[in-house]
C-alpha cells in the first residue's frame, strides 16, 4: 500500500491541529507507517481561518467522507453524541476504520460502536478521548497488558485544576478563578460539564473499562464537581499536608469495581499532588510496576492532535495485518469483558475531612466525638480554631480514618441535628494513593 488516505470530520481547534500535524511531520508519520498519510478530504460546516488546508477538498455534508469509497480512515473530530454518533456508525458500515477524540460518545455509545466495528471487522481508536497527548490509553492497553492493574487515580480535567491550583495558591475564591478560566478560554460560557465532573466521569468510564475489562457504564459513575469547594477548605487543607484535587478514581474490590469522580484530599508529598495548571496526570497502581504517573498536557490543539495523529498511525499500520492480530477496542477481548458490579458510593471505604461551624461553648466536640465513635468512626486529626473577633461561632475541622461512606453519611447527618452546629457539614473524601 503506497498511501493511506484519511477524511478528517470537524476542523475546530483540535482538526486544524490534526491536519497541522500530518502535513508538518508528513516524512516522519511515512517512514513509521511505510506508506503516506494523505488527506484526501475534509468535512466541516465552516472553513478555518487558521487552518490553510491547501487543495484539499472541503465538503459541508460530514457524512460526504463516510461514504466515501476512497477515505480508508475517518477521522471524527466533531464532538457531541447525536450526528457523531451517527457519523461513527455509517464510516463502520461502509467498512471505514474510526479514530475519534470524543470522550462522551465513546463513554456512552462505545459498546454498540465497538460491537458494530467488531462485525465489519474495522478498528475504531480514540487515544485521544482522554488526558489530550498523554498516551495512557496506550499505556494500560499494551504497556501494562501484563499487569493486574489495582486502582488508578487521574487528574482528568484541565479547568477544575487549574481552578483548584489557583485558588491555592493565590488564595482567590472558586467563582473568582471560574471567570478568569472563562476570559481565558479554559471553561465554557457554561461549565458545568467541566466543574461538575461530567467531564472527567466520561474519561474515567474509559479507562477503568481498559484497566478492569469491565464494560463502558456511564451511568454508574458517582459524580461530584468542584463548585462547593470553599477557599478555607483549601487552606486548612494545607495545615494538614494535604491538597484537594478533582479526581476520577476506579479502583478494584473483592465485592465490585468504584466508579467515581469527587474532590479529594491528598498528601503534598504525592506528585500528583503537585500537578497543577490546567495540566493533566493519571497515576496507576498495578501489580508488576508499582505505581506510574503519567502527566501532560491534558487538552489543546496539538498536544490533542499528537494523540490523534498517533492513532492514525497504528490503524495505518495495521491495514496490512488481519483483524485477529488487532489490539481490542477496551484491551480485552469482547468475549472476556466481566461483569463485575460497579459499587454504589456508599458502599466504597475512604477517610473523610468534615468542616463545621459550631457555637463557641464548652462540650460541643465531645458530643461530635461521640456519635463518630457510635458510628464506629475514629479520628485521624483536629483543628479548633478560635472565635472571630465579636462572634460566637468557630470552625472545626476533622480528619477521620477509612470507613463506609453509608455510616459517614448516618454520622453527619446526627452532627448536623445537634442545636451547636449551624449549617450543613462539609465532607471531602481523603485517599492516601499509597501503593
Amino acid at each position: 500500500m503506497d498511501s493511506v488516505k484519511v477524511g478528517i470530520c470537524g476542523l475546530g481547534t483540535v482538526g486544524s491541529g490534526t491536519f497541522a500535524v500530518l502535513k508538518r511531520n508528513a516524512a516522519e508519520i511515512s517512514a513509521r507507517v511505510g506508506a503516506d498519510i494523505v488527506v484526501a478530504q475534509i468535512g466541516a460546516r465552516r472553513d478555518n481561518p487558521k487552518c490553510d488546508t491547501g487543495d484539499v477538498a472541503i465538503n459541508r455534508d460530514v457524512f460526504a467522507i463516510a461514504e466515501n469509497p476512497e477515505i480508508d480512515i475517518l477521522v471524527e473530530l466533531i464532538g457531541g453524541t447525536t450526528v457523531a454518533k451517527e457519523l461513527v456508525l455509517k464510516a463502520i458500515a461502509n467498512g471505514k476504520h474510526v479514530v475519534t477524540a470524543n470522550k462522551a460518545l465513546i463513554a456512552e455509545h462505545g459498546n454498540e460502536i465497538f460491537a458494530a466495528a467488531a462485525e465489519q471487522g474495522v478498528t475504531v481508536a480514540f487515544e485521544a478521548a482522554v488526558a489530550g497527548g498523554i498516551p495512557i490509553i496506550k499505556a494500560l492497553r499494551e504497556g501494562l497488558a501484563g499487569n493486574k492493574i489495582q486502582w488508578l487515580a487521574g487528574i482528568i480535567n484541565g479547568t477544575g485544576n487549574f481552578i483548584l491550583s489557583e485558588m491555592r495558591e493565590k488564595g482567590r475564591d472558586f467563582a473568582d478563578v471560574l471567570a478568569e478560566a472563562q476570559e481565558l478560554g479554559y471553561a465554557e460560557a457554561d461549565p458545568t460539564f467541566d466543574v461538575e465532573g461530567i467531564d472527567a466521569a466520561h474519561k474515567l468510564v474509559i479507562l477503568a473499562s481498559l484497566a478492569f475489562g469491565i464494560p463502558l457504564q456511564f451511568d454508574k459513575v458517582f459524580t461530584e464537581g468542584i463548585s462547593k469547594i470553599a477557599q478555607e477548605d483549601v487552606t486548612y487543607a494545607e495545615e494538614l499536608g494535604y491538597r484537594i484535587k478533582h479526581l476520577g478514581i476506579a479502583r478494584g474490590t473483592s465485592e465490585g469495581i468504584e466508579l467515581r469522580v469527587h474532590p479529594t484530599l491528598i498528601p503534598e508529598k504525592r506528585l500528583i499532588a503537585n500537578v497543577n495548571g490546567v495540566m493533566n496526570a493519571v497515576l496507576v497502581q498495578s501489580d508488576a510496576v508499582g505505581p506510574s504517573l503519567y502527566y501532560g498536557a491534558g487538552a489543546g490543539s496539538e498536544p490533542t492532535a499528537s494523540a490523534v495523529v498517533a492513532d492514525v498511525i497504528d490503524v495505518a499500520r495495521s491495514l496490512s495485518s488481519s483483524q485477529s492480530s488487532r489490539v481490542p477496542y477496551l484491551s480485552f477481548k469482547t468475549e472476556s469483558l466481566s461483569a463485575h458490579p460497579v459499587l454504589p458510593i456508599d458502599a466504597v471505604e475512604t477517610a473523610y475531612y468534615l468542616r463545621m461551624t459550631a457555637v463557641d461553648k464548652p462540650g460541643v466536640l465531645s458530643k461530635v466525638a461521640q456519635i463518630l465513635s457510635d458510628g464506629g468512626i475514629s479520628i485521624e486529626a483536629l483543628i479548633q480554631k478560635e472565635a472571630a473577633d465579636n462572634a460566637n461561632l468557630v470552625p472545626m475541622i476533622i480528619l477521620t480514618n477509612r470507613t463506609i461512606e453509608a455510616k459517614l453519611s448516618a454520622a453527619v447527618s446526627q452532627i448536623e441535628g445537634l442545636e451547636s452546629i449551624v449549617g450543613e457539614v462539609t465532607r471531602i473524601r481523603v485517599e492516601s494513593l499509597a501503593g
